[in-house]
């Protein structure tokens, strides 16, 4: 609702009080592949490095089209969308990463 980013250092000092950034590929990649796999905009796209100011190499993002991907997520109805389970992450997670 705030049409922000947030860095990883950011979202890791949130999360677990401290910065713990390089902690969080493995969990933005179960919420970006979940929402890859229920076709809605990756939340993911919103968590970006400090200095390049875009989701990190292994984050699944179309570099070139950074700024309309972001724009999609903030245009989304997120109050429209039950949260998933630890298991449907999990399943799209398995699914999709190689």
């Amino acid at each position: 609702m705030n049409r922000q980013t947030v860095t990883y250092e950011g979202l890791s000092d949130l999360m677990y009080g401290k910065h713990a950034a390089g902690v969080l590929s493995q969990i933005l990649g179960h919420i970006a592949f979940y929402c890859i796999e229920n076709k809605i905009p990756p939340l993911t796209d919103l968590v970006v490095g400090k200095a390049a100011g875009k989701p990190g190499d292994r984050i699944p993002v179309d570099p070139v089209k950074i700024d309309e991907k972001r724009e999609e997520v903030f245009q989304h109805n997120w109050y429209d969308i039950y949260p998933p389970s630890e298991a449907d992450l999990a399943a799209a997670f398995k699914k999709h990463h190689k």
